[in-house]
């Protein structure tokens, strides 16, 4: 808009500047030939012929400046075969003819003859009475005190025209940043919306904005409720089904044979699955509209020193270090479920040792998992986030460990990614969060 108003505001403006000028600058000439004129008739008017048939004035002309030596104001008359007749102030110097011949009306032309003089020249063919000779009649007169009118005219015009220009670009500019604030209110909301800072945008908007926000946190709403019901629905379906796994499970638990058995692993691996799906429920539901925020290094003690316990047959020892300071921006629980799994499968598929890092740059928190064990292959990697893939068959587990850690850091919008630990020699998980500010 701005860009808009300068390639009209500009150019107009320049037009309008060339054609006052052309107008003011006529103005003065013509008034300056208006004065030329007005002496030129006078000289006619007093003009006579001497007895030899030469040309003399009946009376003096009445400007001083014609009896001044290089004053700036001449006249001059002059035949054909006959000496010109000038003014005293020419001295020296003489006018030239005209460019022209055949000044019947007066011809008006520049005349530069004169070195660092420049000169305006009104002349005029006159027959006097009883005369047969054409008679040449000049007035001429400097030009400088015109042109330095003229210098003094197009200095106003300019720098009145250029902060004319620069107003009127600045009061569009005015105009396009205060017009467009409100948008900018509303990029603003909808990024803490996203943030999970808010949870609408607020409605103190002109009546132009006004109809685009309300539609805005109508959808906001629509988008909630369709979400909650989505939850609600996933809710009841795995409550309902953890029920009859529970009988089932039970059940299982009171026989000693292989079908019973094989029940009980498959009724675990259920579980496993719609606690997992509980899980991203919860935590969808949450970062939708959450401002929470957990520090990480209190989390990480209290799952460490869990983790520890549950491991006390392999003697485990998880070492903790980095950044204390680093809050996550979400729920404890929700990082919980992701550094509780991360960590348990350290120690349980490691030799022992699990080193835990906190580090991160501006608005990002990282938690470096790394172990002693074996390690997993570059190729082999992926497939761990994929539901139930195990590459470790003789460890206990579903499976489902990375792919819930993954799941619920992809709702918060973090990634998780696995790479060899330089310092262990096993395997590396990088967790990456957002961290709240």
């Amino acid at each position: 808009m701005i860009a808009l108003a300068a390639i009209w505001i500009i150019p107009l403006l320049g037009l309008g500047g060339f054609a006052l000028d052309r107008v003011l600058v006529g103005a003065l000439t013509r008034n300056f030939d208006a004065q030329l004129d007005f002496t030129l008739a006078g000289m006619i008017n007093a003009a006579d012929l001497d007895e030899a048939g030469a040309v003399r004035f009946l009376r003096p002309l009445g400007d001083q400046r014609f009896s001044e030596p290089y004053s700036g104001l001449y006249w001059q008359v002059s035949a054909a075969e006959q000496p010109p007749f000038p003014s005293r102030s020419l001295w020296d110097r003489v006018l030239g003819p005209p460019p022209q011949l055949g000044c019947v009306k007066p011809c008006r032309y520049e005349n530069r003859s004169f070195p660092g003089e420049p000169l305006r020249v009104v002349g005029r063919d006159v027959k006097l009475p009883g005369s047969p000779t054409v008679f040449y009649f000049q007035v001429a007169q400097s030009t400088r005190d015109r042109d330095a009118q003229v210098r003094e005219l197009r200095a106003i015009l300019f720098w009145s025209l250029g902060g004319l220009s620069l107003a009127l670009l600045a009061l569009a500019a005015l105009q396009s940043t205060y017009g467009l604030s409100p948008l900018g209110r509303v990029s603003r909301s909808i990024a803490a919306i996203r943030s999970g800072a808010a949870r609408q945008v607020p409605g103190d908007f002109p009546q132009e904005i006004a109809p685009l926000v309300s539609e805005i946190n109508e959808l906001l709403d629509h988008n909630e409720r369709q979400a909650e019901a989505a939850r609600r629905h996933a809710g009841n379906l795995a409550h309902a089904l953890k029920t009859p796994m529970s009988v089932l499970i039970g059940e299982a638990e009171g026989r000693n044979d292989p079908l019973a058995q094989t029940v009980q692993t498959q009724l675990q691996v259920m579980r496993r699955h719609v606690d997992h799906q509980l899980a991203r429920a919860r935590a969808a539901g949450r970062r939708g509209a959450s401002t929470a925020r957990a520090p990480v290094w209190p989390a990480l003690q209290a799952i460490i020193r869990t983790v520890e316990r549950i491991h006390t047959d392999r003697h485990v020892t998880i070492d903790l270090d980095g950044d204390q300071a680093k809050v996550f921006q979400g729920e404890r629980q929700d990082l919980d479920e992701m550094v509780g799994n991360l960590i348990d499968n350290a120690a349980l598929h490691g030799g022992g040792r699990v080193f835990v890092t906190v580090a991160g740059g501006p608005g990002r928190v990282e938690i470096l998992i790394e172990d002693d064990g074996a390690g997993i292959p570059a190729e082999a990697r992926e497939r761990l986030f994929e539901r139930g893939e195990r590459l470790d068959t003789d460890k206990p587990g579903t499976g489902l460990g990375l792919a819930i850690a993954r799941d619920v850091a992809e709702l918060y919008g973090g990634t998780i990614a696995l790479e060899e630990s330089e310092d262990l020699g096993g395997l590396l998980v990088r967790l990456d969060l957002p961290a709240a500010g």
